[in-house]
């Protein structure tokens, strides 16, 4: 007897959630990514702090037709940083907000014109460091689509979906190899139709992917 699109959805979102959930009692999984040896050395400049900062993986929930997507943007060129990368909405922890899903929030509402009444915050990634001196608490929170969305022009070129099936799939992780300040460095890429996805977006990707296929 074959599942119908809502019980399938509901599956998903009921096996992400036991993957956040044993993650937060036993820690992440092994192979964990956490930026890459560029972050470590970052950290052990002395005087070096990092900023603080918090995106939104936000999983849309689509009944009809019966898929879940990744909500994923295009930076403009012009950012001083990441500038035309592919990211999450999300950006720098504000001294208003009380928390990372406050900023999580926040930066989605002003990005692409999410509204937060339409997030359910289903928990936590762990933190991930980044060579350029961040440190990201990713927020995953299940999204009833709105009506559109409307990105904000001085950020955010383009917002668009992927698949959260090709996301899970360990055939779509690529890794390459790159120099950054006179060192080689390896990094993950998930090439995505026309879109080149890298860097710390893709290694939160690929964090989120080892979670959620190990539950």
């Amino acid at each position: 007897m074959s599942v119908p699109p809502a019980g399938r959805h509901e599956s998903m979102r009921a096996r992400i959630q036991r993957a956040l959930d044993g993650q937060t009692r036993a820690g992440p999984p092994g192979g964990w990514l956490n930026g890459d040896e560029g972050a470590a050395l970052l950290d052990r400049e002395p005087g070096r702090t990092r900023t603080p900062a918090a995106v939104l993986l936000g999983l849309i929930d689509h009944p009809a037709p019966d898929v879940t997507t990744v909500l994923l943007t295009q930076r403009t060129a012009h950012l001083r940083d990441h500038a035309g990368q592919v990211a999450f909405p999300g950006g720098r922890v504000e001294p208003e907000d009380k928390g990372p899903v406050d900023t999580a929030l926040r930066e989605a509402e002003e990005e692409v014109g999410l509204p937060p009444d339409r997030v359910e915050i289903l928990g936590f990634l762990p933190p991930y460091d980044t060579v350029t001196g961040f440190r990201i608490q990713p927020v995953v929170g299940w999204v009833r689509p709105p009506e559109g969305f409307r990105p904000q022009p001085f950020e955010v070129a383009d917002v668009f979906e992927v698949p959260l099936g090709f996301v899970l799939d360990p055939a779509n992780h690529q890794r390459r190899r790159g120099m950054r300040n006179g060192r080689e460095r390896t990094f993950y890429v998930l090439p995505y139709e026309n879109r080149y996805i890298w860097g710390a977006t893709a290694g939160m990707l690929v964090n989120f992917a080892r979670l959620v296929g190990a539950a």
